[in-house]
């Protein structure tokens, strides 16, 4: 019943921004702007597009990998994420 009601009140784009802003990111680190700020010292605003795939890579497992890790399951969503954002035409720099 909540997800018919956001869907009728927000747009998607807006339900993922909220999203983004409180999903947990890593161990205590809540919503993209706090993981920027956590892994690389800058803001969500300033990743690059490697960055921000690294953070889109460690949703399903927070815990477990992300900036960092040495998983390889975790690298190759790194690449997977970098390779759609790349035929979605997010990326603007050469990686």
């Amino acid at each position: 019943m909540l997800t018919r009601q956001l869907e009728a009140e927000l747009s998607k784009q807006r339900i993922l921004e909220i999203y983004l802003n409180v999903v947990e990111m890593g161990d205590g680190i809540y919503g993209a702007e706090a993981a920027a700020r956590h892994y690389w010292g800058t803001t969500a605003a300033n990743l690059d597009s490697r960055q921000a795939a690294e953070l889109a890579a460690l949703l399903p497992s927070p815990k477990r990998w992300g900036p960092g890790s040495d998983s390889r399951a975790y690298r190759k969503r790194v690449e997977i994420v970098l390779e759609r954002m790349e035929q979605a035409g997010w990326v603007l720099e050469h990686l």
